[in-house]
Formats: structure tokens, sequence, C-alpha cells
């Protein structure tokens, strides 16, 4: 039986991270398709970074299969490069491991939304 622990070392293991600094150089050069994968009430707390999909964890595989007609974003497109917020790193771990378990590539993980907004990236209500 897997822990959260176990959950959790996986995610790390096969989603990449990288810093708020490397997330906003690459915010600014356009490439990407921004998610905050935090539920709304937590996004209506704090905000999110300017421009980003709102899709919480529990929503995103329905969200990225183009077969789920009525949810299916097609910004979740197998070649996207895909940058996954949300409070700490943990969800945006989890959920990016879940992207890459469906055939996504291209998925990072950006950490936590304070560290975005610390580190002076473009945020928005």
């Amino acid at each position: 039986m897997k822990t959260a622990k176990d959950f959790m070392t996986e995610a790390n293991a096969a989603v990449a991270r990288i810093s708020a600094e490397d997330a906003i150089e690459a915010y600014n050069a356009g490439g990407g398709v921004f998610v905050d994968v935090r539920d709304s009430g937590a996004i209506a707390q704090s905000g999110t970074i300017k421009g980003a999909l709102r899709v919480p964890r529990g929503m995103i595989e329905f969200v990225a299969d183009p077969a789920v007609e009525a949810f299916h974003n097609p910004a979740f497109a197998k070649d996207a490069q895909l940058y996954l917020v949300c409070g700490a790193g943990g969800q945006a771990a989890l959920a990016g491991k879940t992207l890459k378990d469906m055939g996504f590539e291209n998925v990072t993980n950006v950490g936590g939304f304070g560290d975005w907004k610390a580190a002076g990236g473009p945020v928005e209500s």
C-alpha cells in the first residue's frame, strides 16, 4: 500500500521543478501554458499567475483528455509546454505526474504561487 510520501516521491522524480525566477523567465518568453491547480477558494484568497488557466487538481484528467468533450481544454495539447503551480508545489507535482502518465512530456512544476509572487511574477485576482 502506498502512502502520501510514496506518491510525492514518485511525482517529484517524474516532474522537473524549476525556480520561480526561471518560471518567470519562461513566462516572459511566452512559450508555455501556465496552469494553477489549486481550488477556486485558494485562488480567490491569493490571486494567481496572470493569464494562468485555473484547473483544480481533481479535474486535470478531464480537462487534459480530448475524449472528454464536456471538459477538455484544447490548451492541453500533447506537445504543449505546461507549467503547473499550486500552494507549495505538492499538488503541482502530483498533477504533473498524472499528466505525464497521460502522455504529456513537457510538464514542469513551478512550485508555490507565493514564491512566484515574491519573485515579482505577474499576478491577477
